[in-house]
């Protein structure tokens, strides 16, 4: 009876020990809390105040930091008049951290939800942008590097953005940088092709060549690379017996290029160096080729 007594007083002393520690646990645990919200000093912010500050901090470079303001923003206010721009600069912000892949899902899901936006035009611009200044594009931009040999899938997704954007939009503000870019793509994108017809046309695949270079032919009228796609038709059309078409394509050849050396000899794919990308001569000097 005794040993029943004391088991039951051991109980209630044990409970009452765990009541007194998870009392002080519980008020510090709140107590945290309280101060973790407490830091949070954007919570009485309005729309106003925190795209204020998120613009503050694009200015200032300080792209983590806008993020935290941009993704603030549009989670509590996300039918505000400032949540479409935020979705806009959110890609803009990615873009500058190096971050193309979350910059373009970024520009799609926007172009999806608001696909006549009134700045669809900047959408435009800065989906080619993010594509443009790939690491590859970028440098060869800047040091005249030959990219023919390279995949130009980024190129190509910048050319159908900058050329959507000014056949759409002529009278953007972005219009004319994204002209100018398009002269490089232009050029770089020649040359990519010409590269694919002159490696179809050295193993012996004289269609696929002709084909290939035909296409460059129809695509980048304003291109240096031109010169050697006009070539691999002349050669080309030549050997598989077609000899009207040869006789035409020497013609554009010569009218466009007089000086040309694929006029004085045979094409000789051998050991030839890609054209280079950066364009030699303005495109004014051939804004469209001459055909007859």
């Amino acid at each position: 009876m005794l040993a029943a007594v004391h088991q039951r007083f051991a109980r209630v002393i044990s409970l009452l020990a765990l009541l007194f520690v998870a009392i002080p646990m519980g008020l510090s645990l709140q107590g945290c809390g309280a101060t973790s919200l407490a830091r949070d000093e954007t919570l009485s912010w309005s729309a106003d105040k925190l795209y204020a500050e998120a613009k503050d901090e694009i200015a200032s470079g300080n792209w983590a930091a806008a993020l935290k303001m941009l993704e603030k923003l549009e989670s509590r206010y996300p039918f505000g008049r400032h949540a479409q721009q935020a979705q806009l600069d959110t890609a803009f912000v990615h873009w500058k951290e190096g971050e193309n892949a979350l910059a373009l899902a970024a520009i799609d899901r926007f172009s999806k939800l608001y696909p006549n936006h009134e700045r669809i035009d900047y959408v435009l611009y800065l989906k080619g942008l993010v594509n443009f200044n790939d690491r590859s594009n970028l440098m060869a931009y800047f040091t005249g590097e030959d990219l023919s040999e390279r995949d130009p899938k980024a190129a190509r997704e910048a050319f159908d953005s900058f050329k959507e954007l000014i056949t759409r939009f002529p009278n953007s503000p972005y219009a004319d940088d994204a002209s100018g870019r398009l002269t490089f793509l232009v050029n770089m994108l020649a040359s990519s092709d010409v590269h694919v017809a002159r490696f179809y046309y050295r193993r012996g695949a004289t269609l696929a060549a002709v084909n290939r270079a035909q296409a460059v032919v129809k695509q980048y009228q304003e291109a240096p690379a031109i010169e050697e796609a006009l070539a691999i038709m002349m050669n080309g059309y030549e050997q598989l017996g077609l000899s009207e078409l040869s006789a035409d394509a020497r013609r554009v050849l010569q009218n466009n290029f007089p000086a040309s050396v694929y006029l004085k000899s045979a094409y000789d794919p051998k050991g030839k160096k890609p054209v280079a990308a950066r364009p030699t001569a303005t495109p004014s000097a051939f804004s469209r080729l001459k055909f007859w």
